[in-house]
């Protein structure tokens, strides 16, 4: 699973360049809503509703915005019901993509990705076709600088988490998706805070990425996708190399 720490952790940098384009609100409430449906609307029993409600303080999302949220999927206030859908489909290169969307007109969603693709020179594929190159799994990514190595190792062990290795000057957890609230309660218990944590989509295989053309081809690709008003994640199977990596971020600096 080498490289996904460094390309969530660019995805992470990116959600706060949306939130001055102001869409990073609406892809947070929608999160929070989802969140609240599924288990409930008090964040001190949901680990997950805690966990998206925490992200959306700290892109300064108002406090109203998030109480709404939470009242949508508890059913308190009314709304569109929103349809969670997985589009499945290839970059370039053959290189697999998964589309997370959450929508309240399938239609409007489907044109959108299926023309992102088509202008990208991708295309989508059939349900299956992809998605077997992923594992659904719990993602925590912890500041390498803020906590001792061996005792972030005992506790995320000790709660059940899968694996822990050093990704860069961070640390990468990676859990089963059924214990992931447990890591994340342990991590809170001895004051640990991750910078990132979700449930994810992780490639079994990465395709390893070394050309710095490909590469930023396909990051513009993502990027398009993440745009989209319906879409809420992007999970590839790529693993863009150290040194690519850093000269095209040194070029967007």
């Amino acid at each position: 699973m080498a490289g996904h720490s460094k390309w969530a952790n660019i995805k992470h940098k990116k959600g706060r360049a949306d939130a001055a384009r102001g869409k990073l609100f609406s892809k947070l409430a929608k999160d929070i809503t989802v969140a609240a449906r599924e288990g409930g609307g008090d964040a001190d029993m949901n680990i997950t509703l805690r966990t998206c409600i925490q992200k959306a303080r700290e892109a300064n999302m108002p406090a109203d915005n998030i109480d709404r949220a939470v009242k949508k999927g508890t059913g308190e206030l009314g709304g569109a019901a929103l349809e969670e859908t997985l589009y499945e489909g290839y970059a370039q290169g053959g290189v697999g993509l998964l589309v997370h969307v959450l929508t309240d007109n399938r239609n409007r969603s489907a044109s959108e990705v299926r023309s992102t693709f088509t202008r990208n020179g991708g295309n989508l594929a059939e349900s299956g076709a992809v998605s077997h190159m992923f594992q659904r799994k719990g993602q925590i990514l912890v500041d390498g600088g803020d906590v001792e190595e061996d005792r972030l190792m005992n506790i995320v062990l000790e709660a059940g988490a899968e694996d822990m290795k050093r990704e860069g000057d961070q640390f990468e957890i990676i859990t089963d998706p059924v214990d992931f609230s447990t890591v994340c309660e342990a991590l809170e218990q001895q004051g640990v805070r991750p910078d990132t944590a979700s449930v994810t989509m992780l490639p079994d295989v990465p395709l390893k990425i070394d050309d710095r053309e490909q590469a930023a081809g396909l990051i513009r690709f993502v990027e398009e996708l993440e745009d989209l008003d319906d879409v809420q994640n992007v999970y590839g199977a790529f693993d863009i190399d150290d040194d690519v990596l850093e000269a095209l971020s040194e070029q967007d600096a």
